[in-house]
């Protein structure tokens, strides 16, 4: 999901968006959903929140973190 798009979904939560990263941004949202603040978290690739909507942007989220550093 691109950063527009992710601003425009937390907007509907009320969410300042200014000076936010993609990962700060996308954990703020999550937590205005109800859902644990876990965006690029999962350990070894491994997550148990199959409804979660930023799924198929977090699992690769750790390891391109990882190879930036």
């Amino acid at each position: 999901m691109n950063m527009q798009e992710i601003r425009k979904i937390a907007k509907d939560f009320d969410i300042k968006t200014a000076k936010l990263a993609k990962t700060d941004l996308i954990k703020q949202i999550q937590k205005a959903q109800g859902h644990f603040d876990c965006f690029a978290t999962p350990l070894m690739g491994e997550c148990d929140q199959m409804g979660c909507m930023w799924r198929s942007d977090c699992l690769p989220a750790p390891k391109k973190q990882a190879a930036a550093h």
